[in-house]
């Protein structure tokens, strides 16, 4: 007889509550699922499933990281011909994007699970904060790789408010399917897409606060980076140890990855590490909307379409540890600029990436505010 390690234990009773679990919503859906029928599925106590999940919200979640995560059904088609237009990316995008409406013959539920649904499910002012939070990265990313097709114009272009628009518009052709299944053409709604990208938006990124944030503080620290951490974005592994700027953001202060993106030094590397003081709950909601998002960006866009940029979900605070962070809550904001294996510059709260990395750093550990760099933040560089 085979005995199973603890940790092979609890992997396998986790695996029979999420298999329960996912059951239980198809049938019911989200409010009227209740965790004694997913312990009855599942053949366990109520107290097993908690001590896994410690709320229906937090199963929930966890259900719809593990479907993306690990789809069940056909593999999704091959993506096409990589595209060679803004116009193209963005409707292959959405062509990807729409791929979860609900199926013919879904149930209610059912379709709600398949659309990623959180209708009903953020029902507290965190929860829709975060998600507000979360979006503004999901554009961000979807922006960062439409600007990759313009990287030879004379002016840098900014494409945050069309990666907003087209997302607006595809979250809304979900909220349709979910309440009026088969309403509205996919097609068409790809081709709106595409049409998005022709229309002259002015998107400029000169956020007012930035002469007024608080220089760096100039320092020579040891920096020991954790290994073996994952770039959410490209799928491998995250190398901290390189030169460039570290943004450690809490789930409410993450509108703020576009300033460390867009303040980034060139050549340098963009590492933003979001940690939470809630990894059951906001932690499995920002994980569910990135990984989901990014799948998709995979499928239509080259892997160098965000360069430099990489994104760390440090449920464990093995960033922050290092960096000497604590006291972790959703409104943190921090950053450090890492050069030749020691942390150089540190900054802290409203404007620390924008801070930390526009700072002149000498060789002798001193720094000033480098009066050059105050242009940069002035259109994409990353």
């Amino acid at each position: 007889m085979v005995r199973l390690t603890r940790v092979q234990q609890q992997e396998r009773t986790r695996r029979f509550v999420l298999t329960a679990a996912r059951e239980e919503f198809t049938e019911h859906g989200y409010a009227a699922a209740k965790v004694d029928r997913i312990a009855d599925r599942a053949d366990l106590t109520r107290g097993a499933v908690y001590s896994n999940f410690p709320s229906k919200r937090a199963l929930y979640l966890a259900v719809l990281i593990d479907m993306v995560e690990n789809p069940t059904a056909d593999e999704p088609p091959p993506p096409p011909a990589q595209p060679t237009t803004t116009s193209d990316a963005l409707g292959a995008f959405a062509r990807t994007w729409l791929e979860r409406l609900p199926l013919v013959g879904d149930t209610a539920s059912g379709g709600r699970l398949h659309l990623r649904s959180l209708g009903g499910v953020l029902d507290d002012e965190r929860g829709r904060t975060v998600l507000a939070q979360v979006v503004r990265v999901e554009a961000l990313l979807l922006a960062l790789a439409l600007e990759s097709y313009e990287q030879d114009r004379a002016t840098p272009v900014r494409r945050v408010r069309l990666a907003e628009l087209a997302l607006t518009l595809l979250d809304g052709s979900g909220h349709l399917a979910e309440s009026a299944p088969g309403f509205g053409d996919p097609f068409d709604l790809a081709r709106a897409c595409e049409h998005l990208a022709g229309i002259e938006l002015t998107d400029t990124w000169e956020p007012p606060y930035l002469p007024y944030v608080t220089p760096a503080r100039p320092c020579e620290d040891t920096w020991d980076p954790p290994a073996e951490l994952t770039d959410r974005i490209s799928g491998g592994r995250a190398d901290l140890g390189a030169d460039g700027l570290i943004t450690v953001l809490g789930a409410g202060r993450l509108a703020a990855v576009e300033e460390a993106v867009r303040s980034a030094r060139p050549g340098e590397q963009v590492t933003v590490v979001v940690v939470t003081d809630d990894a059951a709950e906001t932690g499995r909601l920002v994980r569910l909307r990135i990984t989901d998002l990014v799948g998709c960006l995979r499928r239509v866009f080259a892997p160098d379409a965000w360069r430099r940029v990489r994104l760390v979900l440090d449920d464990a605070a093995l960033v922050a540890s290092a960096i000497g962070l604590t006291d972790l809550d959703d409104e943190t904001e921090s950053a450090v600029r890492v050069r030749n294996g020691a942390i150089v510059a540190r900054a802290h709260g409203r404007g620390a990436a924008y801070a930390a990395s526009t700072s002149d750093v000498s060789t002798s550990g001193t720094s000033t505010a480098d009066a050059s760099n105050d242009t940069r933040p002035k259109g994409p560089t990353s």
